[in-house]
């Protein structure tokens, strides 16, 4: 019998879960970081360019919260603001903010580890193909 809908919702659900609350945790021990600020930190060293508008949508913030948290990683020497044109409002990583990136990298793709490497390459190819493919009819960039 197949699953229901409710079903892989929630099994999708608890495995983002699983990720974010271990993330965190070994983030917040090893790296002095939360999950939300190293994500910060990954978006903006894949997207240099990215306006605080388009990194609030990244990491599920909004606009005022994302502003809030990016004060707050300025004074920790995480991010500085970045000349740009027009209104909107970049920022870029400082050298401890790409060396606290690095090492979150590290950090994450260990718990990432600790359950998708479960999967042989050929699940995990057709997991991620599949997750791609049902997220699409969503908004997010």
């Amino acid at each position: 019998m197949s699953p229901s809908l409710q079903e892989i919702g929630l099994a999708v659900k608890r495995l983002q879960w699983r990720h974010h609350r271990e993330a965190n945790r070994r983030l917040s021990v090893h790296g002095g970081l939360s999950l939300v600020q190293w994500d910060v930190l990954r978006h903006l060293h894949d997207r240099p360019d990215a306006t605080l508008h388009t990194l609030a949508v990244l990491i599920f913030q909004t606009d005022q919260s994302l502003g809030t948290l990016v004060k707050r990683m300025i004074d920790r020497g995480l991010l500085k603001r970045a000349d740009s044109p027009g209104r909107a409002t970049r920022h870029e990583l400082t050298d401890e903010g790409k060396r606290a990136y690095e090492a979150g990298s590290q950090i994450v793709e260990a718990v990432l580890a600790d359950s998708v490497c479960t999967l042989t390459d050929a699940e995990r190819v057709i997991l991620h193909k599949l997750l791609i493919k049902a997220a699409q009819t969503g908004d997010l960039p």
